[in-house]
């Protein structure tokens, strides 16, 4: 977790007094890139935290190093154990906030300990059964990427198939509940879904790492490329702009503003919706009904006809049309983004 490593990068700077990003990245058993990144999020949390240019140089904190963090204010040793506290769910995570707890000025404590339990993060929604527990091997595979060790991975793909694979470990990802393992093999750079690794030998090898790899960036480059496999059909669509907040909450990552300088004359914003095929994107859109325009393509006009020919033919028409429009008025979707304010006594 990178709560770890910033804790850890904190106590070094203790300990040591100055680091380059070089040697916290050695001791860490991360990129260079990353440990710099670190330091530089210490400081943007508001720790004193500084770089010295320069032969000699490197990042200390201010006041020079010390056996203890009282080099930490009151509101910084806040942060911070706010910060650790929210991902504190492993007992190794745990174990180093009481050690670092433990390192604080006595009077700095209270409200540390305090500030450790101010935030939970629980990430199952309401309704929703809580996310499964971590992969068997995901612990092997953190060894593997931090010790640097070519693994070979007994792996069932999405056909079922069952091979064993030799694979440099770089680096794991947690996009949602799912595990993902970023490798490189003797065909390229692979993502690996960690509930599909059946088994994992960690070998004497030494995995093979490309300079100035990112993780990060590697997965950003992997989240672009699945995006335009996942969603290869767009829809241009016209809206009032107070409904695209509820629009976005519908479609999420799979909606995206057209480049506009804002709305319309008429208070409509041009939005382009992606999908895995125009009759999909139909069926979402169908429930907003006059409210969004099709610009094009013309499939996706051509099935929201379709669709409300199909809704003729199984309801007909109305007997009391009076009576249907109060009841539709009455279910009007919101404006100004569609979200309706519940208490959350009435959602527990």
């Amino acid at each position: 977790m990178r709560a770890d490593r910033l804790v850890a990068s904190l106590l070094i700077l203790q300990r040591r007094g100055r680091v380059t990003a070089a040697e916290l990245a050695r001791e860490l058993e991360v990129s260079e890139k990353t440990a710099r990144r670190d330091l530089e999020a210490l400081g943007m949390a508001g720790l004193p935290v500084y770089s010295q240019p320069g032969r000699g140089g490197g990042w200390q904190l201010l006041g020079g190093a010390s056996t203890d963090l009282t080099g930490l204010t009151a509101d910084e040793a806040r942060n911070l154990f706010v910060a650790a506290g929210a991902s504190s769910s492993t007992t190794e995570m745990r174990s180093a906030m009481r050690k670092l707890l433990g390192a604080l000025p006595a009077s700095f404590r209270d409200d540390a300990e305090v500030a450790a339990q101010a935030v939970v993060v629980d990430p199952a929604a309401w309704g929703a059964s809580a996310p499964p527990p971590p992969p068997e091997h995901l612990p092997a595979l953190q060894r593997a990427v931090i010790e640097r060790r070519r693994v070979v991975l007994g792996y069932v793909d999405r056909t079922r198939s069952v091979s064993e694979r030799f694979a440099d470990p770089l680096g794991l990802v947690s996009k949602g509940a799912v595990w993902y393992l970023v490798a490189g093999t003797d065909r390229g750079r692979r993502t690996f879904r960690v509930s599909r690794v059946r088994s994992v030998v960690l070998t004497d090898e030494r995995a093979e790492r490309p300079e100035g790899f990112d993780l990060r960036t590697a997965w950003q480059e992997i989240v672009t490329t699945v995006g335009e496999r996942r969603i290869p059909v767009r829809a241009t669509i016209r809206i009032d702009a107070s409904y695209v907040p509820a629009l976005r909450g519908q479609f999420g990552d799979d909606m995206m503003l057209a480049e506009m300088d804002g709305p319309a004359a008429d208070g409509r914003e041009l939005v382009i919706i992606g999908g895995p095929s125009t009759y999909v994107i139909a069926q979402h859109l169908a429930g907003w009904g006059g409210l969004v325009e099709v610009v094009e393509p013309p499939e996706v006009r051509a099935h929201l006809v379709r669709v409300a020919r199909e809704l003729l033919r199984t309801y007909g028409a109305s007997a009391d049309p009076d009576a249907e429009d109060a009841m539709l008025n009455a279910d009007s979707p919101p404006a100004a983004g569609g979200v309706t304010t519940t208490r959350v006594e009435e959602q527990a």
